[in-house]
């Protein structure tokens, strides 16, 4: 499965961004498909998930102001960014999983300037 993520960009604090996370394959055919950031000198952590079916799930961290959400006809996953804090850049990266194996896409960089 390949993944293709795109929507990154520079934005001020308070606003808003959108994220897309293409598959090459239907997406209701993987067990789930995440989000994830990493910031300099930072773990890769879990933002957002969204299962198969359609069940989704969000860090704390990001709760009332994140959302996941997907078109299955078009196989793309997206991560509605409202009310940006600057603690929010990072490059953010989609990942799915079957039962064998993760795939990673490339990282897109979010920077939410304060």
């Amino acid at each position: 499965v390949q993944l293709q993520a795109s929507g990154g960009g520079l934005v001020q604090a308070g606003g808003s961004l959108r994220l897309s996370c293409a598959a090459s394959k239907s997406i209701v055919s993987l067990v789930a498909i995440d989000w994830y950031r990493q910031a300099p000198g930072n773990q890769r952590e879990l933002v957002a998930s969204i299962t198969s079916a359609g069940s989704t799930n969000l860090a704390d961290s990001v709760e009332g102001r994140f959302t996941i959400s997907r078109d299955i006809a078009k196989n793309i996953v997206y991560l509605q960014m409202n009310n940006l804090k600057p603690e929010d850049t990072a490059v953010y990266y989609c990942r799915a999983y079957d039962a064998y194996t993760n795939y990673w896409g490339q990282g897109t960089l979010v920077t939410v300037s304060s």
